[in-house]
């Protein structure tokens, strides 16, 4: 497999080597849809400016990046597009990677399993066989890297894909079953951008379940892990936050980076539903549904992790999905990294509802972000409500696409219990509702 992930590479690093030589890498760079305030490569180059003068880079209101973030760019601010080609490179194949091996984990289960005899007869049909999950790691290297969301993201420079590579790094770590690695990366990618808090608990799961102990508490051992893993997490984070502190001597950064995040006080327009709503909101009672809109997506993860506890992989695609759904700030480089896991799930297409709706209003949605953009800003012919119409039905396309997994996984998994074809009392065809 290593040609074919060569060849994907290669072809991947030439359209946006192509992009970036092009016309269009100044317009794309523009785009509410694939920059925000908090990502936006202009930004972090006006950052470097005022770091070069010796001023502080968070003494105004334009960047809003990581200390870690604008020092990484002050040694190769030269070499940016190479930069941000290699971080998806890295995000490509740590998917790959990570992929295989879960893989390879999920068909010595289910041999296993077969081996016990613990599956109804009638569902052999939906077992998976070596030669249906050999070329998924291939798939997830390029649903990532040829997804036009990725590259748009690339050629603008977005730290979108920054912070990509370090998720899928940390999910590489994770199902490799390196807890220290593993609680780094996260603290990292938490360090970025908070939200990424969320992958603690399905981290934590996968980890348990690897070492073989039970998810229970009143055991010991459960408490003893997780003390652990939390503690190489928690000081990695707090390393992390002490190592830009040093390199600023100053603690601006905290209010101006995840004080931005959570507060919300740009309202430029993008693909995410803060930016309207708080800009008709009357002032007293923005506090209130501010915490209301942060809280939604930390909320999730309880009954998700509770739902999904033997499932930790699909409850990190489920979160990632989440947090890429109800950030504060999201770009569509969010979405290039929930979705590479698309391939991962192909198991489930029989068992999915709405597939075909939610392609076509996702593909609808993306070919009119910028006409109705156009005709908002320039044209003077439309509103905003207009721009806020299609990114709610964006963000609804990709819930129902989210809930729409959710449903199929667990009516597989039901089926997996209780046998594909469900009788009634009376003899006649069972309807499952799962509720």
């Amino acid at each position: 497999m290593a040609a074919p992930l060569t060849l994907v590479l290669i072809v991947a690093v030439t359209i946006r080597a192509a992009l970036f030589r092009s016309s269009l890498a100044e317009l794309i760079s523009e785009r509410v849809e694939v920059v925000s305030p908090l990502n936006a490569w202009k930004r972090v180059v006006e950052g470097l400016a005022l770091l070069d003068l010796g001023v502080s880079p968070y003494s105004g209101d334009v960047f809003h990046e990581t200390p870690l973030i604008i020092y990484l760019f002050h040694f190769l601010i030269d070499y940016a597009e190479i930069v941000y080609m290699i971080a998806d490179c890295i995000t490509a194949v740590a998917l790959y990677l990570a992929i295989q091996h879960y893989n390879k984990n999920v068909f010595r289960k289910q041999k296993y399993a077969l081996e016990a005899d613990r599956y109804p007869h009638d569902c052999l049909e939906l077992m998976r066989s070596p030669k249906e999950m050999y070329y998924i790691p291939l798939q997830v290297a390029m649903f990532y890297l040829w997804n036009p969301f990725t590259i748009l993201s690339c050629v603008a420079k977005s730290t979108c894909g920054l912070n990509n590579a370090v998720i899928a790094l940390f999910i590489l770590c994770t199902i490799k079953g390196s807890a220290l690695l593993s609680a780094i990366f996260l603290a990292l990618a938490t360090y970025q951008s908070i939200y990424p808090l969320t992958l603690f608990a399905p981290a934590l799961i996968f980890l348990l379940q690897r070492l073989y102990i039970p998810v229970n508490l009143r055991r010991p051992s459960f408490w003893l892990f997780t003390s652990q893993y939390a503690f190489m997490y928690f000081g990695s984070l707090a390393v992390i936050v002490c190592l830009s502190f040093f390199l600023l001597s100053s603690w601006d950064f905290i209010p101006s980076v995840y004080g931005f995040i959570l507060s919300v006080p740009d309202l430029t327009p993008n693909i995410g539903l803060f930016w309207y709503f708080f800009a008709e909101m009357f002032e007293h009672f923005r506090l209130f549904f501010i915490c209301v809109f942060q809280i939604n997506v930390f909320f999730y993860s309880i009954p998700l992790s509770i739902k999904l506890k033997d499932h930790p992989v699909f409850l990190m695609f489920m979160q990632i999905a989440i947090i890429s759904i109800f950030k504060s700030y999201p770009t569509v480089g969010d979405i290039a990294l929930y979705m590479a896991f698309l391939p991962v799930w192909n198991h489930l297409y029989r068992f999915l509802r709405n597939i075909f709706l939610v392609c076509c209003v996702l593909l609808a949605c993306s070919a009119l972000f910028p006409v109705l953009w156009h005709l908002w800003i320039y044209a003077g012919s439309a509103n905003s409500n207009f721009y806020y119409a299609i990114t709610l039905l964006f963000n609804v396309a990709q819930i129902l696409l989210v809930s729409d997994y959710f449903y199929a996984y667990l009516r597989r998994e039901h089926h997996l219990s209780h046998g594909l074809y469900l009788k009634r009392k009376d003899g006649g065809e069972a309807t499952l509702v799962l509720k």
